[in-house]
């Protein structure tokens, strides 16, 4: 049996450490004895493990649920862990996600984007007590916001997106998604104070339906067309 396809990874890093550096500064290693099905985590565990032990970057689960080590890879927002090296290549550059602060390397602070997450109440509102029963749905009440229940809070959609980058008060795709799921819940009674949020300057009218967001989601939810929904909804309950 034929020995499989080694690859040499020629890895470009975004460094920034904010103890010895003044900006950020791009580093080159290379790496090899990958495999075409390596994924870009694996490069980066290499590189760190064997090259530079101070590289920083975040992850967790390294399956696609978690959502720690969403990056910039050759220019597009991804999770590291879903990338394959038959897929992009030997030449892999990598920085941090856009427009929130570096805290070091590939590691972002993600306090303003949870800030902004939470602001939606993205949880369930209902005033009564169900006691012993369950808040039952239809399957077609259910199926009504079952694409924004997929969200992992990666990140991924908000630092895609351009105004994101030039206004960090805009609550963000991730935040709308948020939204989205709890608004078309059947079972849930907060719409108004969500609405609310999502119709200040800073909500859901900042969206330049730009499909960066849909476009960068590693879980394939359909980002833009749950904002224009939310957009729908703000004019029907409120004209």
């Amino acid at each position: 049996m034929d020995a499989p396809e080694t690859l040499t990874v020629h890895l470009r890093v975004k460094r920034y450490n904010p103890e010895v550096d003044r900006r950020p500064h791009w580093q080159e290693l290379t790496v090899e004895g990958l495999e075409p099905t390596d994924r870009v985590l694996d490069v980066l565990h290499r590189a760190k493990w064997f090259h530079d032990g101070t590289l920083s970057f975040r992850r967790s689960c390294a399956h696609g649920v978690c959502g720690s080590d969403a990056m910039v890879v050759n220019g597009a927002n991804a999770l590291a862990c879903q990338v394959l090296l038959s897929e992009v290549g030997t030449d892999v550059t990598v920085e941090a996600i856009r427009g929130l602060p570096v805290i070091k390397d590939l590691v972002v602070d993600m306090r303003p984007f949870f800030a902004q997450y939470r602001s939606v109440l993205p949880w369930l509102v209902a005033g009564d007590d169900p006691g012993y029963r369950e808040r039952r749905q239809s399957p077609e009440e259910r199926a009504r916001f079952d694409d924004t229940t997929k969200c992992i809070l990666c990140a991924a959609c908000t630092t895609s997106c351009p105004v994101f980058w030039g206004n960090s008060g805009y609550v963000g795709p991730a935040a709308i998604v948020q939204a989205h799921r709890f608004l078309f819940d059947s079972r849930d009674e907060g719409g108004a104070d969500r609405l609310d949020v999502l119709n200040e300057r800073s909500g859901v009218w900042r969206c330049r339906t730009a499909f960066n967001c849909t476009n960068a989601c590693p879980r394939g939810i359909k980002v833009t067309s749950a904002i224009q929904e939310v957009k729908r909804k703000i004019f029907s309950d409120r004209v």
